[in-house]
């Protein structure tokens, strides 16, 4: 039943997120990641929480890590 779902993650650029409202989120965050290794978004997360009154799982790609400063010395 959850295979009906499509999930964004081809369009999501890093630091992006989408919400998932759903009855259980367990079984929803594993098909979610699991969609995301098949289109080769490997850096994918999975939150369950409560969004906008609904509950469900946030589903996201964490931001570009920060340049490493330093001055090579």
């Amino acid at each position: 039943m959850l295979t009906r779902y499509r999930f964004p993650w081809q369009q999501l650029e890093r630091g992006q997120a989408f919400f998932v409202p759903c009855l259980d989120p367990k079984p929803m965050m594993e098909h979610g990641l699991k969609q995301a290794v098949s289109v080769r978004v490997l850096n994918a997360r999975a939150e369950p929480g409560i969004y906008g009154g609904a509950i469900g799982v946030m589903f996201y790609r964490p931001p570009p890590s920060p340049p490493r400063g330093g001055t090579g010395g």
